[in-house]
């Protein structure tokens, strides 16, 4: 099964992360077969200086 890598800005709560990882789990499992247990998912939390989008830095402000 699966190895899924999700990088996201920091800031999500525990819930919501919880949320997130049962349903990529849910939804891998209906797609592809197998068991939960066999999806694995790592969670990335970056810091906002160290995440850029359009050449700014998501710690800079936005238009």
């Amino acid at each position: 099964m699966p190895t899924y890598h999700i990088e996201m800005l920091e800031g999500r709560t525990l819930e919501q992360k919880k949320k997130l990882v049962e349903a990529v789990t849910r939804v891998t499992v209906e797609v592809l077969g197998g068991t939960a247990d066999a999806v694995d998912i790592l969670i990335t939390d970056v810091k906002r200086e160290n995440w850029a989008t359009g050449g700014v830095l998501w710690t800079e402000p936005r238009s």
